[in-house]
């Protein structure tokens, strides 16, 4: 086993440190969400903790961790005879982002349990992880039945796993900890609520902290087991001090007067349910105690709120976690005893109690004194104030005498968002597990059977029993348990939803510059991007205007950052239709390299307009064709208004093969119906 990178030894983060370690002083605080983009020390930090968590006394041989002076009657396992615990260190348990169902929660032997009717039950990474940390690296890219069973157990506190009426249960309570690249999307509100706090990293700015970064990386690679022997003091240290911290937790008074603080601050931030009051107050009782004192102050109140409020006022993936600090100064003091404001009973800013001058626990350059860096939730697009003339009218030639088709204009702010029609890919698709377009998945309605390729995961029961059926008298049937073999075996298929990539084409050019115009677009496009983030599909966004196509955003899980590049997009120039369509087309054939199961759907919103070159219009028709001809699903979101329409939308849709939908009719509420499928190319015919 390599020897992990010491907890005491990792520079700055202090933040990041400190959210670690008060759930190490207090599991019940519910875990940690480590927020932050690629190479800042996450993973390492949460490998390094199970070092410093204290050991457990577990029954022998147990192997779901049951402790001895209060084991689970309804164990697998039991029922326990009366013996000694062995105490044995807290284990860290790795969830892959690709695990499967059975890896997760376990396993039944259904071939044994039909024949022979007993419960064969191999554990999941669940039962390993009872009593211990759970750690999921990457967790916004974890598919959604594997969320759903996390949900399940942390709420519960148990993993369930039933198969055809045998049913398994065993204890599940473990401290979860998850870190992630908000780049690469974000997590549903509901598994986002599981975790107790969070916290935001960055990597240091600091000259002189980054070099001590390197230094020590360095050193610990050239040499593991000498690196972490100097860092034996300090991490001896810091254990007893998390042991002393836990010994003290039960003496911590939660005052009246904190508890109407916690109270009041989660009712003016209007955070959702109960989960975070009780959050906020373990986390500030295991902040007194990770101080050495005996209450608690409104400063841990304080200091808990930035870690366990953030996260937990997104309204949608588009807000940016963070809280207002003066608005929560002003509501503590409004709430608050003034008796509890002691300025000499602050939380300890040194997380790892190590003070050497080396460690960065004391500079601010990486992460901030403890209290985690914020952001406004407000996200304020960039003013639209400036030329407020169009650069085209609807229905008009974008490049008549007297127009400024060629300025570029600011970026202008999207209009309110709305609910959209469902566009899905027709047919049957084998992609990721979602909510757009039907797919065979391992969750959903049961379909039909088939043997089973590998390891049996969903049995279908009657048509095992039917295979079986015909052999029992050659096999010496003489009782009434049914003679089952591997053949006899049959694997349920089942239908469900899968995850699509959304690829978004948007016309940028001068014709859709007008502001009230580009202004509904952004709205649209901003729908469609709410309804991907629901419904778990990729995105990407390709953008034309002026001379050329550009790939504003390549597929990515994050519709936040679609999002983002959406705001700022300006306007203005001439219409390179074609330029755009054969750009989507390069972005597509790259990703079905990438990810061959993934099924495209291809979003154009123009008015259909094109212009620049030569024959753009024969040549946009061209580019449409390419698309068809591959067979990509489509639909032309049509943005041409006024009086006088042209129609060039809808034959770019029928050049694509695909759909054309006003910005009316994309409401999910219009009285064009509810549902609008998109028509692959060849359907019609």
């Amino acid at each position: 086993m390599s020897t992990p990178y010491p907890f005491t030894a990792i520079v700055g983060q202090d933040d990041l440190r400190l959210g670690l370690l008060l759930n190490a002083v207090s599991p019940a605080v519910g875990g940690v969400l480590v927020r932050g983009e690629k190479g800042t020390a996450k993973s390492t930090a949460v490998r390094a903790l199970a070092a410093l968590m204290p050991e457990v006394s577990v029954v022998p041989g147990c192997r779901f961790s049951c402790d001895p002076v209060s084991p689970d009657p309804a164990c697998p396992d039991a029922p326990h005879a009366e013996a000694a615990g062995v105490l044995r260190a807290a284990r860290t348990v790795e969830l892959p982002v690709g695990a499967s169902e059975d890896r997760l929660v376990g396993a039944l032997d259904i071939e044994r349990a039909l024949s022979e009717g007993v419960k064969a039950f191999e554990p999941g990474l669940l039962a390993d992880a009872h009593r211990g940390i759970l750690y999921v690296d990457e967790v916004n890219l974890l598919h959604d039945h594997l969320v759903d069973l996390l949900l399940d157990a942390a709420a519960m506190g148990a993993s369930y796993v039933e198969r055809e009426g045998v049913s398994v249960r065993h204890a599940a309570r473990f401290l979860l900890v998850g870190t992630m690249n908000p780049e690469e999307g974000e997590l549903r509100p509901q598994l986002l609520d599981r975790f107790g706090l969070t916290v935001e990293v960055a990597a240091s700015r600091d000259t002189d902290e980054r070099v001590e970064v390197v230094r020590r990386r360095l050193a610990y690679d050239d040499d593991p087991e000498g690196f972490a022997a100097r860092w034996a003091g300090e991490e001896s240290a810091l254990r007893e001090r998390i042991a002393a911290a836990r010994a003290l937790l039960p003496r911590v008074v939660l005052g009246d007067g904190v508890l109407r603080q916690i109270a009041a601050t989660c009712a003016a931030f209007e955070v959702d349910g109960m989960r975070a009051d009780i959050v906020m107050a373990r986390t500030a009782t295991a902040l007194a105690a990770w101080a050495g004192r005996e209450e608690v102050t409104a400063d841990d109140v304080r200091q808990a709120a930035l870690l366990a409020l953030p996260h937990r006022r997104r309204r949608n993936p588009f807000d940016a976690p963070g809280l207002d600090e003066d608005k929560l100064d002003r509501t503590l003091d409004e709430a608050g005893p003034q008796e509890n404001s002691d300025s000499d009973d602050q939380p300890d800013p040194d997380p790892d109690g190590g003070g050497d001058g080396d460690g960065g626990g004391d500079d601010d350059g990486g992460g901030g004194g403890g209290v985690p860096p914020q952001a406004d939730g407000d996200r304020t697009p960039p003013s639209a104030e400036g030329d407020d003339t169009p650069s085209g009218a609807p229905g008009g030639s974008p490049d008549a005498p007297g127009r400024s088709t060629g300025a570029e204009q600011q970026p202008v702010a999207s209009a309110e968002p709305f609910r959209t029609k469902m566009l899905s890919v027709p047919g049957l698709g084998e992609g990721a597990a979602g909510r757009r377009s039907r797919a065979r998945t391992e969750h959903g309605r049961t379909t039909g059977a088939r043997r089973p390729q590998g390891a049996l995961t969903k049995l279908h029961l009657a048509a095992t029993v039917q295979a079986a059926a015909p052999h029992q008298r050659a096999r010496g049937r003489s009782g009434r348990g049914l003679v089952v073999r591997r053949d006899d075996l049959r694997q349920a298929t089942r239908e469900g939803r899968e995850g699509n990539l959304v690829l978004f084409v948007v016309d940028a050019s001068g014709s859709m510059a007008a502001r009230q115009r580009m202004s509904a677009v952004k709205g649209a496009v901003l729908s469609l991007l709410l309804d991907a983030y629901q419904r778990r599909d990729k995105v990407g966004l390709v953008t034309f205007r002026g001379k050329e196509a550009e790939v504003a955003l390549p597929p990515t899980s994050s519709v936040d950052a679609a999002a983002s590049r959406l705001e700022s997009l300006p306007t203005g120039g001439r219409t390179p239709l074609a330029a755009g369509l054969l750009k989507a087309h390069d972005v597509l054939r790259v990703e079905r390299l990438r990810d061959p199961s993934r099924r495209p759907l291809l979003v154009v919103v123009t008015d259909g307009r094109a212009t620049g070159g030569p024959e753009p219009v024969a040549l946009a028709g061209r580019a449409g064709r390419l698309h068809r001809s591959e067979g990509t699903a489509s639909v032309v979101v049509d943005c041409e208004s006024g009086y006088v329409r042209l129609g060039l939308a809808g034959e770019l849709a029928r050049e694509l093969g695909g759909t054309a939908v006003t910005l009316d009719e994309l409401r999910a509420d219009s009285i064009a119906g509810l549902v609008k499928d998109v028509t692959a190319a060849g359907r019609a015919a």
